[in-house]
């Protein structure tokens, strides 16, 4: 759902084994899989810089463990796929009896449908909370008057250290990650 309201259903290619949702530039010890399009990706794409409060959630594919690995390279990142402010996941029959999922490093083993029902998993922006952060933290906030760096060339996600202004605190206060929270009235006893 890229505006409210509106759900738009989202082309993933055939070599897409792996999904990753972001509201953080940070996943799996420190790697940025969203990296850092430059402003002719960001307008082409109709996308707009990662921001940890912007209520958007950044959708990234992977085609397998070795496209992974281009994210130990300093301007490395995975196949963008859409920012959202609520992403949905239809699983219908298929050859497969499960799948595994993992939110906020949580893993767990997601059945599949065996018969013609669907299997919905939905992630949404439900709100923030205050977190630290030092002034070369990457996450960067709406709110926040310095942006994250964006490239101007034509060099393909190029990736450059900020410069960052010394003399402000040592801390900044960022929105953070939403918080995880189910639905009021929703039943967990139907969940293995």
């Amino acid at each position: 759902m890229r505006r409210p309201g509106q759900w738009v259903d989202l082309h993933i290619p055939l070599s897409i084994r792996s999904i990753v949702c972001l509201n953080l530039p940070s996943f799996s010890g420190g790697l940025n899989p969203w990296g850092t399009p430059n402003k002719k990706k960001l307008h082409s794409r109709d996308l707009t810089p990662p921001y940890v409060d912007d209520g958007l959630i950044e959708v990234v594919g992977f085609r397998d463990a070795w496209h992974g690995l281009v994210l130990l390279a300093s301007n490395g990142h995975g196949t963008r796929l859409a920012q959202a402010s609520r992403i949905r996941f239809e699983f219908n029959k298929g050859a497969a009896d499960h799948t595994f999922m993992r939110v906020d490093g949580e893993p767990w083993k997601q059945p599949l449908p065996m018969d013609d029902d669907t299997v919905v998993v939905e992630i949404s922006y439900f709100g923030q909370v205050s977190m630290l952060a030092n002034p070369h933290c990457r996450s960067k906030s709406v709110h926040e008057p310095s942006s994250p760096y964006i490239p101007e060339d034509d060099d393909d996600d190029s990736y450059e250290e900020e410069d960052f202004d010394e003399k402000g605190e040592e801390r900044k206060k960022l929105g953070a990650a939403h918080t995880f929270r189910l639905p009021e009235g929703f039943d967990i006893s139907h969940l293995s």
